[in-house]
C-alpha cells in the first residue's frame, strides 16, 4: 500500500501548489531534485567533461534502469532530449517508398501527424487512419482489415494528450507481429502512469520522456529499439557519438541504440532520469497506476456532477488524464481561475489532435491530470474552485487578473 504522507513530504512541489498537470510536467520528487543539482554543482566546481568522468557510473546506471523499467536490455536504450526527439530519430530512420502505407490512430499527437505528412510529401508514402471501436480506441479489427503488404508502418500513442483513453497496445502489437508490420509507440504519457512492458506489448520501438508520468527532469527523454532492428535503421543525424570515422572515406555506426544519440547532452538530467525510473520502480508502478486511475475517476464524477460539466474522456480503459468543459465558461477562464487558487491544469487544443477533436466537435478542453501524489482532499479543493467560479462568473477571473497587474506595477 502505498504511503501516501511519505510520497507527499518528498515531493516538495505539493506544500506549494494543487498540480493536476502531471500529463505537461509532474512534481519532482527529492531524490529526482537532488541528483540533479548535486551534479550541476559539481559541474562547476571542477568543470563539465570532469564532472561527467566522474559520474560516468550514475550515468550508465540509467541505462539500467530506464530498461529495467520498460522491461528491454540497456543496450536497446538510447538516452535523448525528449520523447519528440526519441520518435523522430526511430521514425525517420526508417526507409519509406512510394505506396507505403502508415497507419495511425484518430487520437495521434500533432508532431507525430506532421512527421508522418512530411515524409508522405517527401517519399510518396501514404497515411491512413485506422477507425475507432464503439469504446473511442482504436479498432483492432479494423487495423487487420486494413492490413497488407504496402502497410510498412503502425504508429500510435499509447495515451493521447487529450483525454484519459488508454490505446490496446498488446493487442496492437500481436496484429502487428503476426502481419509482419515495424509498430512504434508513443509512450509519452504511459510511461510512469500505468505498466509498460515492450516484449508484451511486441512494440518494435518506443519513444518516452522523463519529465511526465515519470517525474524526471525536464529535458530527458529515451528511446527503446528492438535489439536485432537496429542495425537496420540508420538514423538520419549521425555524429562522433553514434558512428566512429575509421578511414578517410568510410564511418561506421555504433551497433546498439546509442547511435540514435549525439554526442553532447544534458548529463546532470541523464542521471536525475535514471533516479526517477529507480523511484517509480521503488513505489510500484502497478500500485501508483491503481491510486492514479481511481483518483482520476472520482474527479470524473465531480466534475460531471456539476452544472454543465462535461467529461470528454474516452476509452475502455482510461488513466489519470481527465478532459472537460463548463458550459458557458471558457476552457481558458477555467484555467486561469483555477490558478489563481494556485492549482495547476492546462488546455487541450484541436491543434494538438486534430483527427479526434474535430469529429468531437471539439475546440479547447480544460486537462486536469492527476498522480499518485494528489489526493481526495486536491480533488475537493478543486471542485469548490469550479463551483465559486460557477457562481461568480467569468468577471471573477477578469477581476482577479487585473488586481494581479495592479500588484506587479507596484
Amino acid at each position: 500500500m502505498l504511503d501516501i504522507e511519505r510520497l507527499r513530504e518528498e515531493t516538495p512541489g505539493c506544500s506549494e501548489v494543487i498540480h493536476f498537470n502531471n500529463a505537461g510536467a509532474a512534481l519532482m520528487p527529492r531524490p529526482v531534485l537532488e541528483a540533479v543539482v548535486d551534479h550541476l554543482e559539481l559541474e562547476a566546481r571542477i568543470g563539465g567533461y570532469e564532472a561527467h568522468d566522474a559520474a560516468l557510473d550514475k550515468v550508465e546506471h540509467t541505462y539500467q534502469a530506464v530498461a529495467r523499467l520498460i522491461g528491454a536490455e540497456p543496450d536497446e536504450i538510447a538516452l535523448v532530449e525528449n520523447a519528440t526527439r526519441a520518435w523522430d530519430m526511430a521514425f525517420y530512420s526508417i526507409p519509406f517508398q512510394p505506396g507505403d502505407r502508415i497507419l495511425t490512430s484518430v487520437s495521434e499527437y500533432a508532431s507525430n501527424v506532421i512527421s508522418f505528412l512530411q515524409v508522405a510529401r517527401k517519399t510518396g508514402a501514404v497515411v491512413e487512419v485506422v477507425p475507432n471501436d464503439e469504446h473511442g480506441q482504436l479498432s483492432v479489427e479494423a487495423l487487420r482489415a486494413m492490413l497488407d503488404e504496402r502497410v510498412k508502418l503502425i504508429a500510435v500513442s499509447h495515451i493521447p494528450t487529450n483525454g484519459g483513453l488508454i490505446q490496446p497496445a498488446e493487442e496492437i502489437g500481436r496484429v502487428a507481429r503476426e502481419a509482419g508490420v515495424l509498430y512504434l509507440l508513443d509512450a509519452c504519457q504511459s510511461v510512469g502512469q500505468i505498466p509498460v512492458d515492450v516484449r508484451a506489448i511486441g512494440c518494435d520501438m518506443l519513444s518516452a520522456t522523463g519529465r511526465k508520468y515519470l517525474r524526471g527532469p525536464r529535458g530527458t527523454g529515451f528511446l527503446y529499439v528492438r535489439r536485432s532492428l537496429v542495425p537496420q535503421l540508420e538514423p538520419v543525424l549521425l555524429d562522433l557519438h553514434a558512428a566512429t570515422w575509421v578511414a578517410p572515406d568510410r564511418y561506421e555506426v555504433r551497433g546498439d541504440a546509442r547511435r540514435f544519440e549525439n554526442w553532447e547532452s544534458y548529463v546532470a538530467g541523464r542521471i536525475g532520469l535514471g533516479v526517477a525510473a529507480d523511484y517509480a520502480l521503488s513505489v510500484g508502478i502497478e500500485e501508483g497506476a491503481a491510486r492514479l486511475r481511481a483518483l482520476a475517476e472520482l474527479l470524473r464524477q465531480r466534475v460531471a456532477e456539476l452544472p454543465g460539466g462535461r467529461v470528454h474522456d474516452l476509452g475502455k480503459e482510461r488513466g489519470g488524464i481527465v478532459t472537460f468543459t463548463l458550459d458557458g465558461i471558457a476552457p481558458e477562464t477555467i484555467k486561469d481561475y483555477l490558478a489563481s487558487k494556485r492549482i495547476n491544469v492546462t488546455i487541450s487544443t484541436v491543434a494538438s489532435t486534430r483527427f479526434d477533436m474535430e469529429a468531437r466537435g471539439l475546440d479547447k478542453i480544460v486537462r486536469a491530470s492527476v498522480h499518485y501524489y494528489n489526493t481526495e482532499e486536491e480533488i475537493d479543493a478543486f471542485i469548490d474552485a469550479l463551483v465559486d467560479l460557477r457562481r461568480q462568473g467569468p468577471e471573477a477571473v477578469h477581476r482577479l487578473m487585473a488586481e494581479r497587474a495592479g500588484k506587479r506595477k507596484v
